[in-house]
């Protein structure tokens, strides 16, 4: 596989009237061709920025202020706003978390499915609308004709999602970015728009980058997760090594504190205390006041993402270096 996207030492801060605010400091991974990786974390980590910074998104008082982000070789800090739309909506396409504010209230689904098509490819009003009629049909939509003259508001949730869906995927993108595509939807609907989001994948051979914080939609979906924090990666691993094995005290709090259907507590387990704020972070490993091994140089000294040469996995931890090298 080849690296389709390199994100290089990311930094994404905001200026605000009470200081500058690192939401995303120093982030770093790669996604393969035809991979799915799932950044991973609480509200608040800096997974949206991440998404936002890559698609050229983030607006003032937001800056990227440090980092590259290479997307097949080039890198995506350096082109203009011209260039950029070019490649947003074509190459890299983005399904936001909640559709109907994502979608234009006043135009048809079919005039912004069209938009899309007509922007990016060499076709006619009349071949955009074939096209525009067969995505609906692509992602499950019954009545796709009747749908494409309608308003978003007309449709459910789910209904609005798999328009999203069609939208990005119109003009088979290379990278798709699924910011929560499931969180405003429930269970039953949830779990059709990731079998949806799964066969798509294949068929179109679209590397995506999901932004969740839910670990069942991860073990659902994901080849690689990527868990942050406070701005930063605390640990990178496959999906079956991170669910089998661990590493870093917040992934573990994470996996323990999400519901299993086969358990006999009828109590959840939580991480103790709140994500910091980006203007207010502790010193030394920004985890450590709610982690129970926190050691005294957790306190002072941050740890450096370290790999594992055996399996390449990454984490971030005194207490994993400490194992090593006993």
């Amino acid at each position: 596989m080849s690296t389709l996207l390199e994100v290089n030492d990311l930094k994404t801060y905001f200026y605000t009237t009470s200081g500058i605010v690192p939401s995303v400091d120093g982030v770093s991974f790669s996604l393969e061709s035809g991979q799915t990786t799932a950044l991973v974390g609480e509200s608040g980590c800096g997974k949206s920025v991440t998404s936002f910074s890559i698609m050229q998104l983030v607006n003032a008082p937001g800056k990227i202020v440090g980092g590259e982000i290479l997307f097949k070789g080039k890198d995506l800090t350096e082109l203009s706003d011209r260039e950029m739309r070019k490649i947003r909506g074509n190459e890299i396409s983005m399904i936001f978390q909640e559709p109907l504010t994502s979608l234009n209230p006043i135009l048809k689904i079919g005039d912004q499915l069209d938009e899309i098509l007509l922007l990016h490819q060499t076709l006619s009003k009349k071949e955009a609308k074939n096209k525009s009629v067969e995505m609906l049909k692509k992602v499950g939509i019954p009545r796709a004709e009747h749908v494409y003259d309608m308003h978003p508001h007309e449709l459910s949730g789910g209904m609005r999602q798999r328009v999203m869906i069609a939208m990005a995927l119109s003009c088979n993108p290379s990278l798709l970015i699924a910011d929560e595509p499931t969180t405003a939807l429930d269970v039953t609907i949830q779990a059709q728009i990731l079998r949806l989001m799964k066969n798509l994948k294949k068929e179109f051979e679209t590397s995506i980058l999901l932004i969740t914080h839910d670990l069942g939609v991860v073990a659902e979906l994901a080849d690689k997760v990527i868990v942050m924090y406070a701005g930063q990666v605390v640990e990178e691993a496959d999906v079956m090594s991170l669910y089998a094995e661990p590493k870093h005290p917040y992934t573990q709090g994470l996996i323990q504190s999400t519901p299993k259907i086969d358990s006999e507590v009828d109590t959840l387990n939580s991480i103790q205390g709140n994500v910091p704020t980006p203007s207010n972070k502790p010193s030394g490993c920004y985890f450590h006041p709610r982690c129970p091994f926190a050691m005294d140089i957790c306190k002072s000294q941050m740890p450096e993402l370290k790999t594992n040469e055996q399996n390449g996995n990454k984490v971030r931890c005194w207490l994993h270096e400490s194992h090593q090298e006993g």
